[in-house]
């Protein structure tokens, strides 16, 4: 517990924002109980902030409150996440079109670099590295599209998928089969062609469907 409790508004975004972040990271996973009491001695809030912050992320999909068995983070199916990564297609194509139109000489730059490490890291099999930069790409096209709303739409969809996409991108010939996808993508901002990164972005977002659909169940924790 924190020396001096937080109240008010702030304490139930401290909740949320925790608990949020420790999805991304895995630190949370799918079905694993959220107990108000514990989390109102870690992060030094009362227990309504901790009930409020969860009722919020039950609004945004990312947990499940059981009568008489409290909150959960909530379980995503297959068919419910290959229905997400069919709106992040449609929003990241937009987002993909954008940042070719808008993004800066130094952005652009900073996408090649990525596009660099990215195939460092399929070279020397830096499979988590990986997985780091492939989502780092998306977060900076995302970013450099100038989109704030579509922004935060996606930050709702994709952390409900960070176990799948986690898994995916560690599934065996999984990082050698999109790399090209990653790279089209890159190309297509950086030499500003709209057309072609709409395109590239499809084509990397349905590869990941057609993974998904070779899922039977959730992948394994």
């Amino acid at each position: 517990m924190t020396s001096t409790q937080i109240r008010g508004a702030a304490a139930r975004l401290h909740v949320s924002t925790h608990i949020r972040r420790a999805l991304w990271a895995g630190d949370l996973l799918p079905g694993q109980r959220l107990v108000v009491q514990d989390l109102a001695d870690q992060l030094g809030v009362t227990r309504s902030s901790v009930r409020e912050a969860l009722f919020d992320l039950a609004a945004d999909d990312l947990v499940e409150t059981v009568p008489n068995r409290g909150a959960s983070i909530r379980v995503v199916s297959v068919d419910e996440a290959i229905q997400i990564t069919e709106c992040r297609s449609a929003l990241e194509r937009l987002c993909a079109r954008k940042a070719a139109e808008h993004a800066t000489e130094a952005q652009r730059a900073e996408l090649t670099e990525i596009g660099e490490r990215l195939r460092a890291a399929v070279a020397e099999e830096d499979f988590h590295t990986y997985s780091a930069l492939n989502r780092e790409l998306h977060d900076l096209v995302i970013e450099f599209s100038g989109q704030a709303v579509v922004k935060r739409q996606l930050e709702r969809l994709n952390v409900q998928m960070v176990r799948f996409q986690f898994r995916l991108a560690l599934r065996s010939g999984r990082p050698q089969e999109s790399l090209p996808q990653l790279l089209a993508i890159i190309d297509a901002v950086t030499a500003g062609d709209s057309a072609a990164a709409d395109a590239a972005a499809e084509a990397q977002l349905a590869s990941v469907i057609d993974q998904l659909r070779m899922t039977e169940t959730l992948p394994p924790h």
